[in-house]
């Protein structure tokens, strides 16, 4: 009998959403596990690291490798299956740029430590403690890796064959990709898959008018037309800079999208794209007559309607945009 081709799927410094999605193939994991040999995956099969280390290199076919690497002991399994793997996919939003946990790049590893662990009302820490190194206690000594000082996404690490972007992917488009995979049809080295060439606007079906905006709306604070450019209304979507492929779900429900599927095709950095996009539209009303600092005064209240520019802009892609995440001292 002809062994299965071995599938690995890891988890890093991530939420776990991507294993759900993985999960959500429903049926379809069935005709996964007949093609394919899932032998590693940490949150639902038993296989042990030194499981991994024993393989001879390049003994996984393909690993799905989703989350940043945010400590030593992710940067050490990023390596550890780049070389077991022939094929090595950055699986999700956080191994693809970096996501939520690289918005910690804005501040420094020691002020992240004290906000969590020391400022902070919900801790009572007199002695100032902070994780680090070993613990040794009566029943065995604690290892906890160490904090890198920055979050790196995977390409900075080693070495990625494709992208799959989403946070998480959409299920459909993770058994799209895994067709692809079996069929062996693969496209260039370094292509992003499971998603198409477009943006999120083009696959919402709202009405799409001239845009023109005065400021921005929080989703709290009205209920906006359902058939609507959500956009037009005030919401701060980021469809017009996201690629697309994920169907479009949360405009269909009546949210903005926040931009998960990353940057779209020919499009180095999402955020610098929707900024550029929000400078054609923002409307600041007749400056005839104004002086230049009336007018910027004008943009500064736009712009303060806007309540999180890192978050907003980068919220999936900080650690690979051209800004990085960069701390002022």
């Amino acid at each position: 009998m002809t062994e299965k081709p071995k599938l690995a799927v890891y988890w890093a410094a991530s939420c776990g959403g991507c294993e759900i999605a993985v999960a959500n193939l429903h049926e379809k994991i069935l005709d996964l596990d007949a093609a394919l040999d899932f032998m590693f995956c940490p949150c639902l099969l038993d296989t042990k690291k030194k499981d991994i280390e024993a393989l001879p290199d390049k003994a996984i076919a393909v690993t799905l490798f989703n989350g940043a690497l945010r400590t030593e002991e992710n940067v050490e399994m990023a390596n550890l299956l780049r070389r077991k793997s022939q094929l090595l996919i950055a699986f999700g939003s956080c191994a693809k740029g970096g996501c939520i946990p690289a918005l910690a790049n804005l501040s420094t590893k020691e002020d992240l430590l004290s906000s969590v662990y020391i400022d902070n009302f919900s801790v009572d820490n007199p002695s100032g403690i902070t994780p680090s190194g070993t613990t040794s206690f009566p029943e065995g000594d604690i290892h906890l890796p160490a904090l890198l000082e920055r979050v790196k996404h995977l390409v900075q690490e080693v070495d990625v064959d494709y992208y799959i972007p989403g946070c998480p992917p959409e299920s459909h488009q993770i058994w799209n990709v895994i067709e692809v995979i079996l069929s062996g049809d693969l496209p260039p080295k370094g292509s992003t898959i499971g998603c198409g060439n477009l943006t999120v606007c083009d696959d919402c079906d709202r009405t799409k008018e001239e845009k023109r905006i005065t400021a921005f709306r929080r989703n709290y604070e009205f209920y906006p037309e359902p058939k609507v450019c959500l956009l037009e209304q005030g919401m701060l979507c980021m469809g017009i800079a996201t690629r697309n492929g994920c169907g479009a779900p949360c405009t269909k429900a009546n949210m903005p999208c926040t931009g998960c599927y990353g940057a779209p095709e020919g499009v180095s950095d999402q955020g610098a794209k929707m900024v550029a996009a929000l400078g054609s539209i923002m409307d600041i009303g007749d400056t005839t007559g104004l002086s230049e600092s009336e007018i910027a005064g004008r943009v500064d209240s736009f712009l303060a309607t806007i309540p999180d520019y890192a978050g907003q802009f980068y919220k999936y892609t900080l650690a690979s945009s051209t800004l990085g995440g960069r701390v002022g001292r």
